[in-house]
């Protein structure tokens, strides 16, 4: 199925799965235990004990009808009790009608105050942490802090608490882990990947792991294991009596799971989709907000309010799907158990009337026959319901295994002292389109150098391979003798400094944006970086100096404000090498020559590397790279440049002039 036709996915494109990946995929989200292994076993051993308390409800039942309303006495020879009721009956064997009674009540109380009157199947077990929404979103939100317990009581709260907590655990190591991933995509892959998808995934689909953990490891097991103990008992009292009966109880777990699982590849793309339509929804809502001002000025919020409208209906009609599968479903499992329970019971009622089954009897296996409908009733539908999770979890762990700018065995860097030289390097995109070919080029410290060359001729992919947003193609690129390909791109970006054309301020304080790139920076030196950058020239004029809110993305700064805080947050991060792309692009001419002025004096402690288009920013370089088409044209100083009578670079100033 291919989502970039439907919805905004354009890394994410194929989402089907078979059977294979499902089940790798259950089996990894299982490994997450490791971290909550004590508290996965203690969870999985309170689970099994509140397995017991429904098991001896029916036989409790038989002793009130058959011992106290019926006053018959105990007769353990045709029926006899399980081995988990022997203590109770021996301690109440000789005693009269109204003392079982009392002793019954007893029991009860006490049973009460440990495991309550609740003991749902497992899978309804799972809800009682909180109410759920009927939206993707706010379930797996909800998911990400339910529990639950087969009973209630104090064991219950108990176990409730202890789910909770692991449910958190779970839940936060694997969105924390998908963020991590997220935050390290390649920049080709940042420019592809949408971010409301990415929040969805982490926000919405994460939460969603833990329920496979409950549903693999423990309410299956549960499940299975209080079916083979109720048919066991009903096989160890009445398989010489009615043997009939304890067949027919046998046959409700497969025949729920024959009529169910075929359903099982339907349920995963409806909900794949269910999941794509709601991270669409999101990427409508963050696209439109993060860009509200082009909206408003352009008069397109009723177009733009009409595009989420759509979106959000076609996520509500998604999540109709999943509702109608799962009432398919229902009424599918419905009909198959009730049809058994429906034969079981006139067995049940013939053996009571022709006096093989007492009263007793009947509560006994009529409470037996029920409590194995639900459980068979909750296994069929386990699988199907698994699908939801499955769908949720293979949208994480796509991006987890996507390569990431981290992958691969990498050295420490060292610092640079000397150059960076770039050795035949090619560069093309993953669409196919080749931005740089066979560049040779040399950058030593202590230079102001200006990559310079018409729109489109490779400036921006050059000045993004030195703090490895992208690595090359082909060819190497040296940090004095350290090769780039063996080098890991976090320590690379502690040598190398990029500074964004397009203003990212954070919406809090001068002070807080400059700490960003710098935490242990102190107020002389942040200072210094903003002198540097002409920024001390706005910033003492407001109110708070440094410590003045900047607002939502810096807007409450003009343009070139913005431009100058963004460029003295990135001197003030003092590593060797600086790239600057376009950096005195807002700027007037007066500021422009300071700023120039200043970034020559700092440039004399290290290598920046600027991508400029103005010719009075150009000419101040030490040295200038001119490209064409991807390839380095000519390099040289301003005036050596433009002594070539039919230089490249002379025409591209000379066309500049004239323009």
């Amino acid at each position: 199925m291919n989502n970039s036709k439907v919805y905004d996915d354009r890394v994410d494109t194929d989402s089907e799965i078979d059977l294979r990946q499902v089940l790798t995929l259950i089996s990894r989200s299982f490994g997450f235990v490791k971290g909550v292994k004590g508290l996965f076993i203690c969870k999985l051993l309170m689970a099994l004990v509140s397995i017991l308390p429904a098991l001896a409800v029916p036989w409790i039942l038989k002793i009130i009808v058959d011992q106290v309303i019926m006053q018959q006495p105990f007769n353990t020879a045709e029926v006899p009790f399980p081995p988990f009721m022997m203590p109770f009956i021996n301690m109440i064997h000789d005693l009269s009608p109204p003392e079982i009674m009392f002793s019954v009540t007893a029991l009860f109380l006490i049973a009460l105050i440990l495991f309550g009157l609740r003991a749902p199947a497992a899978e309804q077990a799972q809800e009682i942490a909180q109410a759920k929404g009927f939206d993707a979103a706010t379930q797996s939100e909800q998911a990400l802090s339910s529990g639950g317990s087969n009973t209630s009581g104090l064991w219950g709260l108990l176990e409730l608490s202890l789910s909770i907590r692991m449910t958190q655990r779970l839940g936060n190591a694997l969105r924390a882990r998908l963020m991590g991933r997220l935050t390290h995509l390649e920049m080709t892959t940042l420019d592809e990947q949408r971010i409301g998808d990415s929040i969805y995934r982490v926000m919405y689909d994460a939460p969603l792991m833990p329920e496979i953990i409950y549903r693999i490891a423990i309410n299956p097991l549960l499940l299975i294991i209080t079916a083979a103990l109720s048919i066991y008992l009903l096989q160890f009292s009445y398989g010489e009596v009615t043997p009939e009966l304890v067949w027919l109880a046998a046959s409700l777990i497969p025949l729920t799971l024959l009529v169910t699982a075929p359903f099982s590849a339907l349920a995963r793309r409806i909900h794949q989709k269910n999941r794509a339509s709601g991270a669409t929804t999101t990427n409508r809502m963050e696209e439109s907000l993060d860009n509200i001002a082009a909206v408003q000025a352009l008069g397109g919020l009723d177009k733009e309010s009409v595009r989420f409208e759509k979106s959000s209906e076609e996520s509500f009609w998604r999540h109709r799907l999943t509702v109608a599968l799962d009432l398919i479903l229902i009424v599918i499992r419905t009909c198959a158990t009730w049809i058994v329970m429906a034969i079981g019971f006139i067995l049940i009622t013939d053996d009571v009337i022709d006096g093989t089954l007492s009263l007793g009897d009947y509560a006994v296996l009529s409470g037996m026959m029920f409590m194995l409908s639900e459980n068979a009733a909750a296994i069929g539908l386990y699988w199907i319901e698994l699908q939801k999770n499955v769908a949720a979890v293979r949208r994480v762990f796509f991006f987890i295994d996507y390569t990431t700018e981290t992958d691969g065995e990498y050295r420490s860097i060292k610092p640079i002292k000397k150059r960076i030289h770039l050795k035949d390097v090619s560069y093309s995109y993953p669409d196919g389109r080749v931005a740089l070919k066979q560049v040779n080029l040399e950058l030593t410290l202590d230079n102001l150098v200006a990559v310079v060359g018409p729109t489109g001729a490779g400036k921006t992919t050059l000045a993004y391979l030195l703090p490895g947003f992208i690595r090359p193609s082909e060819g190497e690129i040296f940090f004095d003798d350290q090769k780039f390909s063996q080098l890991n791109t976090k320590d690379i970006r502690q040598q190398v400094t990029y500074v964004f054309q397009e203003h990212m301020l954070l919406s809090s304080s001068i002070r807080e944006n400059l700490l960003l790139s710098n935490p242990d920076a102190t107020v002389n030196e942040m200072i210094e970086a903003c002198r540097i950058s002409g920024a001390m020239e706005f910033i003492d004029l407001l109110p708070d100096g440094i410590d003045t809110p900047v607002g939502k993305g810096g807007d409450t700064l003009s343009v070139g404000q913005k431009q100058r805080l963004s460029i003295a947050r990135g001197l003030l991060r003092g590593t060797p090498v600086v790239v600057l792309d376009e950096p005195t692009a807002a700027l007037d001419p007066k500021t422009e020559r300071k700023m120039m002025a200043a970034l020559k004096e700092s440039s004399k402690s290290r290598l920046m590397v600027i991508i400029a288009h103005r010719l009075s920013t150009i000419r101040e370089a030490d040295q200038i790279v001119f490209l064409e088409e991807g390839r380095i044209v000519e390099v040289g100083e301003h005036d050596a440049l433009m002594a070539k009578p039919n230089g490249r670079y002379r025409r591209f100033v000379e066309l500049q002039a004239v323009q």
